[in-house]
């Protein structure tokens, strides 16, 4: 167990910068030009991670879902068809992986089943993402585990008996756990940050956080309280088709939280009580007698 680890380019935990994720997810409506767009965003707002979803959706998709009707902008589809219909294949995501890359952002994704992990390691992710839905997956779970590479666990929908059984499966060595209330979008109440404290003590990882509310104040008071990582779902307008879109940031919301993330991991220091340059000042002038 450790308190840091590396993904990517970054050393991520206690005492590091926030790593900021933006979750494209399947925001990019199956649209290779949006997903850049939304790298765009994340890189100006200066997040450093990008995120998207893989599915093999014949296997993926749940049985009694596949083939309920859906309303899309290409007409209406079975649920399975939509799934296809938004799935980015190789040429896709070499081309969107290298546009992540050039832009200095680290990219990976959740992979929903487990040919898409094979699919994801021949693409050559610098992490693997396990998203809440799949924590009770264990044949996903050991397929990620046997990578080898660092593994971004999100808790959602889960019992602390389903996590530890995910985390004995993944090992704590690698491990990056997020705490997350599947709820979208989410209310306060039950957002639970003091999560952040049981996970950390009961793992010995670091942990961050996965956000669904619609603001940005409980992403913010994560990061105060320790979360070592936020991951948020990004948009280029609330307004778009599809169903992550209204609990997502648009460019502003992001480059908002990025710049607050920012000021609060520096505001933290260390926890050592000390007296900073800027107080020698009143101490001089203010001050009556010396201790």
């Amino acid at each position: 167990m450790t308190n840091t680890l590396r993904i990517g380019r970054h050393v991520v935990g206690e005492g590091e910068p926030v790593y900021v994720i933006g979750e494209i997810g399947l925001n990019h409506n199956g649209d290779v030009d949006i997903a850049k767009r939304l790298i765009d965003v994340a890189a100006v707002a200066g997040v450093q991670a990008v995120k998207f979803q893989k599915r093999t959706p014949d296997i993926s998709t749940p049985e009694h879902m596949k083939d309920v009707p859906r309303e899309t902008p290409w007409g209406t589809m079975t649920y399975l068809e939509y799934r296809y219909r938004v799935e980015f294949e190789r040429e896709q995501y070499a081309e969107i992986g290298a546009y992540a890359d050039s832009r200095g952002l680290d990219w990976f994704a959740s992979p929903w089943d487990e040919p898409a992990v094979d699919f994801l390691e021949e693409m050559d992710v610098v992490a693997h993402k396990i998203a809440s839905a799949s924590v009770t997956d264990t044949g996903l779970l050991r397929r990620v585990a046997a990578t080898g590479k660092p593994v971004i666990l999100s808790t959602g929908m889960s019992t602390i008996e389903q996590i530890d059984r995910a985390v004995e499966i993944l090992g704590a060595d690698r491990l990056l756990m997020l705490h997350a209330t599947s709820t979208y979008p989410l209310p306060p109440e039950e957002a639970n940050l003091l999560m952040l404290d049981t996970l950390k003590e009961r793992y010995g990882v670091p942990v961050g956080y996965s956000g669904h509310e619609p603001g940005l104040q409980i992403s913010i008071a994560a990061v105060a309280m320790g979360a070592v990582a936020v991951e948020r779902h990004i948009t280029l307008d609330r307004a778009m088709w599809g169903s992550d879109h209204a609990a997502s940031l648009e460019p502003h919301g992001l480059m908002s939280l990025v710049r607050d993330i920012r000021i609060i991991g520096t505001a933290r220091g260390d926890g050592v009580k000390r007296v900073f340059p800027g107080e020698l000042a009143p101490l001089s002038k203010l001050r009556r007698v010396d201790g």
